[in-house]
């Protein structure tokens, strides 16, 4: 077995949703991942605390990057939405423009198997949660900020069902500048059926 080598992790994630997609999520064990990956289970533990943290690995980045383009779009004098929708348009470009295939095997085993789903949601609203403390720092009151986080997140999400979808051929960034072209038409109708008395 090999020993630790820089890059391990990048190879243990890898070999993790190869085996999971070829032999299922429950049936693949952190053994079955180290030794696909060329390392020891020492190794695999030094980096994921169990084989779920494989799918999940990076979700604090994520957070990370969202929440500072935030805070500069919100600095720069965007409105809320405005702020989280160009920073989820950033994240789409910078971050998944060429993870498209391991995106969607990741999709695939999670909407496999309810724990993981709800772990993932989780994870999406724990960025909302980050969002919103973001752009109520930068003097926005808590609802519009929780309005704008919790929206723009959704946004993504639908958008990036759709990316990971089997028959999609289209860049995430597009998908989501159609997504958020959607809800700015949604919002119009709905504005208009309000002001109905």
């Amino acid at each position: 077995m090999a020993r630790w080598e820089p890059g391990a992790r990048y190879r243990l994630g890898t070999a993790a949703l190869e085996l999971f997609a070829e032999r299922g999520f429950e049936q693949t064990t952190v053994t079955d991942i180290a030794a696909r990956a060329g390392v020891t289970e020492r190794t695999f533990y030094r980096h994921f605390g169990d084989k779920r943290e494989v799918l999940f690995d990076g979700g604090g980045e994520f957070q990370d990057y969202l929440a500072q383009a935030v805070s500069e779009r919100a600095a720069a004098g965007d409105p809320p939405l405005a702020a989280v929708a160009t920073a989820c348009t950033l994240a789409s470009r910078d971050i998944f423009a060429d993870r498209l295939e391991f995106a969607r095997k990741r999709a695939a085993v999670i909407a496999a198997h309810p724990e993981l789903l709800e772990r993932e949601l989780g994870k999406m609203a724990k960025i909302a949660r980050a969002l919103t403390d973001r752009l109520r720092a930068a003097g926005v009151d808590e609802n519009r900020a929780r309005l704008a986080a919790e929206t723009g997140v959704a946004a993504f999400r639908v958008a990036f069902a759709r990316w990971v979808a089997p028959d999609n051929a289209s860049p995430l960034a597009d998908l989501l500048e159609e997504t958020l072209g959607d809800l700015r038409t949604i919002t119009a109708e709905t504005a208009r059926d309000l002001s109905v008395p």
